[in-house]
């Protein structure tokens, strides 16, 4: 008797999955149900290449919709799964349909954090950029917009400056924290990153809240920090973060700890069920701990895995972190996690636009920031995965 599948989510980790299933054998029925009226697409350049202009809605595309008829995926877009049904086997979507399901994957995801506390929050201009169609709206008003503040320094922050400042506009990042990528990177990275942005006309504005966004005739025009002052913006860009999609996860009974958590093999604590990418919490060998991502690899990776699962060929994730950004001309590729070093070498020249940070924790590499280096970054992956160390001499 044939089986079905059924994904809930459509982003890298989903179509992935897709391709996973079939490669691996399984003949039964897919159904991929998304939210958003558009084929799973790559989300990386939203911030980038897709708001500058130099990318199509097709081209972001990770696969033409060829690929899921001749493989005879059905999908179910613009479409929001509400309820899942454990006992039933059955998920629920906005549309009134119940459908049924032998095996379930979720994909979940993540949306943006929100700062609908702050007085102005509703002000028209103020947007979050996690979609093609957030894209699309920010540059519908891009046309006559001279001054565009960011919220957040972290990576989706410090693209969108960088696109913004390559589209002519005056910006200003205001970042909370003491420093920009103060929750992911060492202070040697954010004073280079700082150093970039402000080379390049940007205002970075640091250890500074916001208080309120400020607005005439329902549109905004300024925000005010903490510390009162009024920083003009005809367009603000949030990018404080992000929660997980996880309401159907925890509503259907299915364990939930700062994620979905899954096994070595994907599974959820329901042996039908599995969960991939960025909504996921799992364990990770080279680390010794538990971690949820956000990241492309570590979606596409662990929907490999899933697919084995559900096709009867158990194999335990166990992949590498790994990252990356662009900015004007830099591509930072970072391999593993840094958090917890206790020690930074540098090779080359921080000066320059081309070096390598290595972290460094009891005498072992455990993760690399390699900036316009891909070769470094190609090296500190093998250091990591082998757990070996190396003289600082040696490194630098």
């Amino acid at each position: 008797m044939s089986q079905r599948c059924i994904i809930v989510g459509a982003g890298h980790a989903a179509a992935q999955m897709v391709a996973s299933l079939r490669s691996g054998g399984w003949d039964g029925e897919i159904l991929l149900i998304g939210d958003e009226p558009s084929l799973p697409y790559q989300r990386p350049p939203l911030s980038k290449g897709y708001l500058g202009g130099e990318m199509t809605q097709q081209q972001l595309f990770i696969r033409p919709e060829t690929f899921y008829q001749k493989h005879h995926v059905e999908l179910l877009l613009n479409t929001r799964v509400s309820a899942i049904d454990r006992e039933r086997k059955t998920v629920s979507t906005n549309k009134g349909e119940a459908l049924d399901y032998d095996r379930l994957c979720l994909a979940t995801g993540t949306r943006p954090r929100r700062l609908d506390c702050l007085p102005g929050a509703a002000l028209n201009g103020i947007h979050y950029l996690r979609s093609a169609v957030d894209v699309e709206r920010i540059r519908g008003e891009l046309a006559g917009t001279k001054n565009a503040v960011i919220v957040g320094g972290g990576y989706i922050g410090l693209e969108t400056a960088a696109s913004l400042r390559k589209a002519g506009l005056q910006v200003t990042v205001v970042e909370a924290a003491e420093r920009i990528l103060q929750r992911v990177t060492s202070p040697q990275l954010s004073e280079f990153f700082r150093r970039l942005h402000r080379e390049e006309g940007a205002t970075i504005l640091e250890g500074t809240g916001l208080a309120e966004f400020v607005g005439t005739n329902g549109r905004v025009n300024a925000v005010r920090t903490n510390g009162g002052e009024l920083l003009p913006a005809d367009l603000v860009i949030v990018g404080v973060g992000v929660e997980v999609n996880g309401e159907l996860a925890r509503d259907c009974g299915l364990e939930y700890d700062n994620g979905i958590v899954v096994d070595d093999y994907c599974r959820t604590s329901d042996e039908g069920i599995v969960a991939i990418g960025d909504c996921t919490y799992h364990y990770n060998a080279h680390y010794d701990r538990r971690l949820r991502l956000e990241s492309v690899p570590n979606a596409t990776e662990q929907a490999k895995i899933a697919a084995k699962t559900l096709c009867g060929k158990l194999q335990p994730y166990n992949s590498l972190p790994w990252f990356w950004s662009d900015q004007y001309d830099i591509k930072l590729q970072i391999a593993g996690l840094s958090q917890g070093y206790d020690e930074v070498v540098v090779k080359g020249d921080r000066e320059s636009r081309s070096f390598c940070l290595y972290y460094l924790k009891a005498g072992r590499v455990i993760a690399a920031d390699a900036v316009n280096s891909p070769r470094d970054f190609m090296q500190a992956k093998k250091l990591i995965q082998s757990r070996s160390g190396l003289p600082e001499e040696a490194l630098a």
